[in-house]
């Protein structure tokens, strides 16, 4: 209410400010005219004059008034009713934008842009709630129907070993995933990278190596290195969680017997890390939300993950002003790319 108070007063003053302006504008086109001798002056003068100006500077100040409402204020009407809308939660509202460079152009292009990024943000929101909804509550149950199972006095001992192994499974899928949201937002929440020290690199990327070992053994996967050695200056337990997730991607993957590829070096602008599988590969879309929180582009599910690895990976690289790429293609594999500075 106040606002469109405000406003009404506001059209009132700029229609008065033009009525005024030009009534001046036509006293003085008079007044030129009187000084040139266009028009006589006899006594009537004095009086029909003025009134011919006072109605001709009403008959121009109302137009122009009318054209000046119609192209201000009408877009900062719809402008008012759009943040009214918003506020209520709907960022599906637009307003038609005006051509040219004015203030008000540039602040309804500013707006449309505004509630765009907005309705990203709540899809995105509503995607990441459900998605997680979904991937904590799928071991609940797993969990909770092998438990059940067990109570049955004639389950044989096979049967038993068998659903008790599930249930440690299901159990660190749960431990890990609530490890990985954890530290996904505390990376999300953190701006600077602390605790930085100069260490091997190529060293580090050999340790991740090693500590994955089970899992490439198991799939007899031949992992080829190729490292430079490099010192960083880093975060380097941060740097940890980057090549583990990478490698561990890569092993899941990766097809019985296939090979892995790691390369580090030196490059101009700082440090390229690059791996690459001989697995499945991506098609285009999977490659566009491969970053996504709790995106699996298995929609199988047969590779276990709870689709947070990658999202931690894409952080870890923004924080250290870096840069990562994929490439990919279907049955033919996936090389992911990280560009770092040295510090």
């Amino acid at each position: 209410m106040n606002r469109g108070r405000t406003l009404n007063i506001q059209m009132v003053f700029l229609v008065f400010y033009i009525m005024m302006s030009s009534g001046v504008l036509t006293g003085l086109c008079f007044l030129l005219l009187f000084a040139i001798g266009i028009f006589p002056i006899p006594r009537l003068a004095t009086i029909l004059y003025p009134l011919v100006a006072l109605v001709v500077s009403i008959i121009i100040g109302t137009s122009i008034s009318a054209v000046a409402s119609e192209r201000i204020l009408k877009p900062l009407n719809q402008l008012i009713r759009a943040t009214k809308i918003v506020a209520t939660g709907d960022f599906s509202v637009r307003v038609e934008e005006i051509k040219g460079h004015s203030e008000v152009a540039n602040l309804i292009r500013n707006f449309n842009h505004m509630v765009e990024e907005l309705g990203s943000i709540e899809i995105f929101r509503n995607d990441f709630i459900n998605d997680f909804s979904h991937e904590f509550k799928t071991p609940i149950v797993s969990i909770r129907g092998f438990a059940k199972q067990l109570q049955n006095d004639n389950l044989s001992l096979e049967k038993r070993r068998e659903y008790t192994d599930i249930i440690i499974s299901e159990s660190e899928r749960l431990s890990n995933m609530a490890a990985n949201v954890l530290l996904l937002n505390k990376f999300e929440s953190q701006q600077l990278i602390t605790n930085k020290t100069e260490y091997e690199l190529d060293e580090q990327i050999r340790d991740c190596v090693i500590l994955l070992e089970k899992q490439w053994s198991k799939k007899n996967i031949e992992i080829n290195l190729e490292l430079e050695p490099i010192k960083i200056y880093n975060n380097q337990e941060m740097l940890s969680h980057l090549f583990i997730n990478l490698i561990e991607n890569a092993i899941k993957y990766s097809k019985d017997s296939g090979h892995i590829s790691i390369q580090c070096h030196e490059a101009a602008d700082g440090i390229q890390f690059k791996i690459s599988d001989d697995g499945k590969g991506m098609d285009e879309n999977t490659q566009k939300r491969i970053f996504d929180k709790f995106y699996q582009g298995d929609k199988s599910h047969t590779v276990q993950g709870n689709g947070l690895g990658l999202s931690i990976v894409k952080r870890i690289v923004e924080l250290c002003k870096g840069e990562i790429i994929v490439e990919s293609e279907i049955n033919k594999g996936t090389t992911f790319t990280v560009k770092l500075p040295k510090s």
